[in-house]
């Protein structure tokens, strides 16, 4: 299955946003990708208020994504925010196309390095798979990735995991990062497509904007594809198959006994 990583910059407008979702679709199922990933905080960059740009999954924005993703034949994977509770919104990943409109939401929010997501944002209760052709895809979105428990836990059913990330950069984050991504992989053996948003090159303070670094990992914890920071895309051949025979060598899910 062919997965396009479109490493983007977001903006604090929805509908840019969303014009830069319809290009990259494009060019990325005319190169062949079967599920087109994009980054957390698609819809919206963070660094701004989000309770207004925040839509229900069958609102205008996310319906659009639907629509786009149903005109090139592929599913799209991408990050937005809908309503939460009071004040709040959800940080929520859309998964829309080939008959698929669902989200996840993220579950572990980012209270660290001075930021305080959830402040702003609610929390999600749930892990969240879906299905295609065959396989069977998990979700994770930024903070996740520090939690080995989730990836284990969709582990159990999925030989692929997408994370979502907007990075917050700083002394040491880029190679926690691709500590992180790698070490998934491994806890998981499974793949870990990794898609994060572009370095913006603009200080907004606290925000975490992104820096980058989106990647290919294996079931064996290697890396197969890395950007750098600069917006562009990784064109994957991802073989679910290869988690399978991974796990036979490396049965970690069989042998943990916590």
């Amino acid at each position: 299955m062919r997965f396009a990583l479109c490493q983007i910059s977001s903006t604090a407008d929805p509908q840019e946003n969303l014009a830069t979702v319809r290009a990259q679709v494009a060019s990325a199922a005319h190169q062949g990708a079967r599920v087109v990933h994009f980054p957390e905080a698609t819809q919206c960059r963070f660094g701004v208020d989000l309770k207004p740009v925040a839509e229900p999954l069958d609102g205008p924005w996310a319906t659009e994504v639907r629509n786009i993703a149903d005109e090139h034949n592929v599913v799209v994977v991408a990050g937005m925010f809908t309503p939460g509770e009071g004040d709040r919104v959800t940080n929520t990943t859309l998964v829309t196309g080939a008959g698929l409109h669902l989200g996840y939401d993220k579950i572990h929010l980012f209270d660290a390095f001075g930021f305080r997501e959830s402040d702003t944002v609610t929390p999600g209760e749930k892990p969240v798979t879906f299905e295609v052709d065959g396989t069977t895809i998990g979700l994770a979105t930024c903070y996740d990735v520090r939690f080995p428990e989730l990836f284990r836990t969709l582990a159990t059913t999925a030989p692929v995991i997408l994370v979502g990330a907007s990075w917050g950069a700083g002394p040491g984050k880029a190679d926690q990062w691709d500590l992180l991504v790698q070490a998934r992989a491994l806890d998981a053996t499974s793949w870990v497509l990794a898609c994060g948003q572009a370095d913006p090159g603009t200080d907004y303070g606290s925000a975490p904007t992104g820096i980058g670094r989106s990647a290919v990992v294996d079931p064996i914890g290697t890396v197969r594809e890395r950007l750098d920071g600069r917006p562009g895309t990784i064109l994957s051949d991802v073989d679910p198959a290869l988690a399978g025979e991974v796990r036979e060598k490396l049965p970690v899910l069989a042998n943990r006994r916590l």
